[in-house]
């Protein structure tokens, strides 16, 4: 079993090392987990995962190889799936909200309610909505989801009003992971790191500094010496060109997460935004629906948008060679004379800071796909994921 763990772990993507695989055999050894499924579990993480990035694929890899361990509070998939009820939240939670208003000045024994959840999980042999006995959704009893009830254990389904002291069957680390695709949040997270271009305004010292106060008050034996500093001025100006159409017509909702961080940051002293459809030419449209005459020249962003601006350029460079190469490859509007190749010199020529943002990139240098090759060698290129983002970003703010 335990060799079933190691080769788990590395089919997931973790990288554990021999050394550490013998630490853990140290630690069984030791007796250091005792007779203890979770304490095992803990121990193995602790040793084994270098980054939280890493604890969902550590989750799944211990749910393959010990399910059949499972304490007597795990639950099922076939439990799972019988409180599966996400298109019924919206009801359910409409339903509920004059029962938890009666209930919020009530005591809850967590004690019981656990004790009483091991007791249904072992009886319950169906699924039951509604009531108030047995683990369902939209009842009023204390395990399940999508409920009426204050303080209980939530089993699967997503958190309504957040009263829940205890919650089996959560997939808790997904989020944590650097691979996954991104949302709105995560794009947030990672344009804030932007603000390192940030300048300071020579006016009056008006902002607490908090590390400064931290560390002058540490230096003055704890009594209390504020620190002010000048305020932060937003100087980041960034031009956002995005792929839109075809093949990216699958990324749209991923596109517009993007725009929507980018346009609610308070970063960045200025946005322009345009769109292309596979490669940039003579034209960049106004809005996604890329429609003929509604564009601007490339030449006049040349000509209007400073070099000072960081460029962000977002697509799968998924096109035939000779929509890169060919001076005639546009087949939706004017190529002006020049490659699509040419085009992207120019724009590189133009913006010192440019990186390529690629929701589907291939490995490495992949023949099969020559167009995205070669675009990767004019402009670092970087998966659209959290770890992809960060990289970009990284990329943006180094001086050179």
């Amino acid at each position: 079993m335990f060799i079933n763990f190691f080769n788990s772990l590395r089919a997931k993507g973790l990288h554990v090392t021999l050394g550490e695989w013998l630490t853990l055999q140290e630690a069984l050894d030791k007796g250091l987990c005792g007779s203890s499924l979770m304490q095992f579990y803990y121990v193995a993480r602790m040793i084994l995962v270098k980054s939280e990035t890493d604890f969902d694929k550590f989750d799944m890899a211990f749910e393959e190889c010990f399910k059949a361990a499972r304490k007597e509070s795990e639950v099922s998939n076939q439990m799972l799936r019988w409180l599966d009820k996400s298109d019924l939240i919206e009801m359910a939670h409409e339903e509920a909200r004059d029962h938890l208003n009666k209930m919020e000045e009530m005591q809850v024994d967590k004690q019981e309610v656990e004790e009483q959840f091991r007791k249904r999980l072992k009886d319950q042999d169906s699924e039951h909505n509604g009531g108030n006995f047995w683990i369902g959704t939209m009842g009023k009893t204390s395990y399940g989801n999508t409920g009426g009830n204050v303080g209980g254990v939530r089993v699967g389904g997503k958190t309504g009003y957040q009263s829940a002291f205890s919650v089996v069957g959560a997939h808790k680390y997904r989020d944590f992971r650097d691979d996954r695709v991104l949302d709105n949040r995560q794009f947030q997270m990672a344009f804030r790191k932007l603000r390192q271009f940030s300048s300071r305004l020579d006016i009056p010292e008006t902002e607490l500094d908090i590390d400064g106060t931290v560390d002058k008050t540490c230096n003055n034996g704890g009594c209390l010496q504020i620190v002010m500093k000048k305020p932060r001025k937003n100087a980041v100006k960034l031009l956002l060109l995005m792929d839109s159409g075809g093949t990216m017509i699958p990324y749209s909702s991923l596109l517009n997460d993007l725009f929507q961080a980018i346009y609610k940051s308070n970063h960045y002293k200025d946005v322009k935004s345009y769109y292309f459809h596979n490669c940039i030419y003579s034209k960049l449209y106004k809005t996604p629906e890329c429609e003929n005459g509604d564009w601007v020249d490339t030449e006049w962003m040349f000509r209007n948008v400073d070099s000072d601006y960081k460029v962000i350029i977002v697509g799968d460079a998924a096109m035939a060679p000779e929509e890169l190469y060919s001076p005639s490859g546009n087949y939706r509007g004017p190529n002006g004379g020049l490659s699509g190749y040419e085009w992207l010199q120019l724009l590189k020529r133009k913006y010192k800071k440019i990186v390529w943002l690629n929701p589907k990139m291939a490995p490495g240098h992949a023949p099969w796909r020559e167009a995205e090759t070669a675009i990767k060698e004019l402009f670092p290129m970087y998966m659209l994921t959290v770890k992809g983002l960060n990289q970009a970003m990284e990329t943006l703010m180094k001086k050179k």
